[in-house]
């Protein structure tokens, strides 16, 4: 390996990453937001809400992302809806993980006692009123390790999205291969920004739970 030739290439590898960690932030919040709705209308009492949200979660968990993200920037446009690469990015990593943290938010609540619920009530809480001030604390505690790995797996699934053109990270050692020839140089760098970058939300993560339990 050319050491002057990685050298060269940081700069821009590590532009893809930052680009890749945006991807993935943005996602994971507006997933949270769509799976925390999705759970809420998964474990209601009507069953047309319940069915919305059981197909949604079927869908997205069922199919691959790749087919996804081309279905909305490839399949979209003949039905005259376009977005960008980076729109098509953003609403696909959301969706599918909307999917998946509202099973991860669901069970979550589920494993919250009964009999809190029920002590609310007696006190006179409404339903908005027990979630947001006895369920969602308890269950955020409960759920950090998987939202974690759930993020974790968003950081890697963004790769996903150079197959249409968004210039992340992994797109990025895609094009300096084909302007340099250098696969081994570029790609070990590549392994290397993801391992970093994983390394160092597995760590935030960690702590956080850690620091969590103590309460």
């Amino acid at each position: 390996m050319d050491i002057n030739v990685m050298k060269e290439m940081f700069p821009v590898l590590l532009k893809g990453c930052l680009i890749t960690m945006e991807l993935t932030v943005i996602s994971v919040v507006l997933g949270s937001l769509i799976g925390m709705f999705t759970a809420l209308l998964k474990l209601s009492k009507n069953r047309l809400l319940v069915s919305v949200a059981g197909f949604y979660t079927w869908l997205f968990r069922g199919t691959p992302m790749l087919l996804q993200l081309f279905v909305f920037y490839y399949g979209f446009p003949y039905a005259g809806i376009e977005f960008t690469a980076f729109q098509t990015a953003l609403i696909g990593l959301s969706l599918n993980s909307g999917a998946y943290m509202a099973e991860i938010i669901r069970g979550g609540i589920l494993s919250v006692d009964k009999g809190q619920f029920e002590a609310c009530k007696s006190l006179g809480f409404t339903y908005l009123a027990t979630m947001k001030r006895v369920v969602f604390p308890q269950t955020f505690k409960i759920i950090i390790p998987s939202v974690g790995n759930e993020f974790i797996t968003m950081l890697k699934d963004t790769s996903l999205v150079s197959t249409i053109a968004m210039v992340e990270v992994m797109r990025t050692a895609q094009l300096l291969y084909a302007s340099s020839f250098r696969p081994l140089e570029v790609f070990f760098m590549t392994a290397c920004l993801y391992l970093l970058m994983t390394t160092i939300f597995t760590t935030v993560f960690s702590y956080y739970e850690k620091k969590l339990s103590v309460y």
